[in-house]
């Protein structure tokens, strides 16, 4: 009988990765009656010039472009792309390839795209980030502690003048910034437009009461051409942020996006809405520092990246991994969970923290983070004794609090919001 499939030809433990190969590291596991072998072959065939039977003619030039799974480690593969293999500026046919059919095998019961090493042949094709964490401070005056946020809770029902008011007594707690949520866009009860001029209005009114910059990240999520609309109707309101729910809207409108977006002056804050369909299962999908690092190659100016101690899921050592993957310029390896990655000069981007967050859980965060990041405290504002106000100010006091070395229970013996809230949370981590 004649050989039917080829698979153990994409393996090869002596292969040496050229310096222009895209190394991505995967978590397998084999289904039953396969072997090692034969399904990282399976995978790296599926991402690359395979099929499942062997060929009556192939160009022998092909085998430039196969891709090679050169180094296993227990359940760990890493597996080289030929550059060769990649649309140039192009992350929707990038996703196709190492985040295709390969989920999809019968051949493995488990897989998991953890990081990618992108040479600079691939870089060199996409922009990054138009601000960078730098340009986020100057735009907005910030230079030394986190820049913070909050949604108006519940995240969706009120009215665009509700939704306004609410963001108003946020920003004189002296917030930077008011958020929409992921699901509130333009509802028959809160429309996009009549949003974007009732809190310019009172953005203006705060920033000459408090004399400091205030913004907001406006919800402009859905089809690519409405998104083009409502940016411009931000521009024309005198706003300098956006924000795009990066996942449910997909790379090749995020990348659209970027562009129209930078050309215009805006920042994109990503909210990462769907990922935990994908990333929070150990074993199987995509991970989040993965997602982080796409985001920053297509160039968002943040996204949301957990706490380790709120309300959602991600460990301190996915939070720490996706903060490297977006802050640092030369990321260093981590095994099992991030590869070295020099960006060269692709601009960073800000990780956002958020999700059940209250100011006794400010400086669990701050240690975690530094103080490079954009910390959305919400309800955690809102659900204070005296009222939004008074929470962004204990949140405020908060920050001080741990940037002067201090305790919060020191702080909270001058800073009466503070104990308020510290009186109705203490350290208190919702579940």
């Amino acid at each position: 009988m004649s050989k039917i499939d080829w698979y153990e030809e994409f393996v090869d433990l002596h292969y040496k990765p050229a310096k222009d190969d895209l190394v991505v590291l995967f978590y397998f596991e084999p289904e039953a009656g396969i072997s090692k072998h034969e399904a990282i072959g399976r995978i790296a065939s599926e991402s690359s010039t395979g099929t499942w039977t062997t060929l009556f003619r192939m160009p022998p030039r092909m085998k430039k472009l196969q891709a090679t799974a050169f180094e296993i480690d227990g359940n760990y593969v890493k597996i080289a792309y030929p550059i060769g293999l990649w649309e140039e500026g192009n992350a929707v046919q990038l996703l196709s390839g190492i985040a295709g059919n390969i989920f999809g095998m019968k051949a493995v019961r488990n897989l998991r795209l953890i990081d990618v090493t992108f040479p600079p042949a691939y870089l060199g094709h996409f922009k990054g980030p138009h601000f960078g964490m730098d340009g986020i401070r100057k735009m907005m005056g910030v230079y030394k502690r986190p820049l913070t946020g909050a949604v108006p809770k519940p995240k969706v029902g009120f009215t665009a003048a509700e939704h306004a008011q609410i963001g108003f007594e946020t920003w004189m707690g002296g917030f930077d910034f008011v958020k929409d949520d992921e699901n509130l866009t333009s509802m028959r009860f809160n429309r996009f437009d009549e949003r974007v001029k009732l809190m310019a209005k009172l953005r203006d009114k705060a920033e000459r009461l408090t004399g400091e910059r205030k913004s907001a990240f406006l919800n402009i999520s859905g089809p690519t051409d409405i998104m083009k609309k409502r940016a411009d109707l931000l521009v024309e309101y005198g706003w300098n942020y956006c924000m795009i729910d990066v996942v449910v809207a997909g790379a090749a409108s995020v990348q659209t996006m970027r562009d129209y977006c930078s050309d215009r002056g805006l920042a994109i804050h990503a909210h990462r809405a769907m990922h935990a369909a994908f990333d929070r299962n150990p074993k199987h999908g995509i991970t989040m520092q993965f997602l982080a690092k796409l985001m920053r190659l297509i160039g968002v100016s943040q996204i949301h990246s957990g706490t380790a101690v709120g309300k959602l899921v991600g460990s301190k050592r996915e939070v720490t991994a996706v903060a490297d993957v977006l802050r640092d310029r030369k990321v260093k390896p981590l095994p099992g969970v991030l590869m070295a990655q020099d960006w060269g000069k692709i601009k960073n981007a800000f990780p956002v923290s958020s999700g059940g967050l209250h100011p006794g859980l400010v400086p669990d965060v701050l240690r975690i983070y530094g103080t490079e990041l954009v910390l959305l405290v919400s309800g955690g504002i809102h659900g204070h004794p005296k009222g939004t106000r008074a929470g962004a100010k204990a949140s405020m006091q908060a920050i001080d609090a741990f940037m002067d070395g201090e305790t919060l229970a020191e702080k909270a013996k001058t800073s009466p919001e503070l104990a308020q809230a510290l009186q109705k949370w203490g350290a208190y981590k919702p579940k």
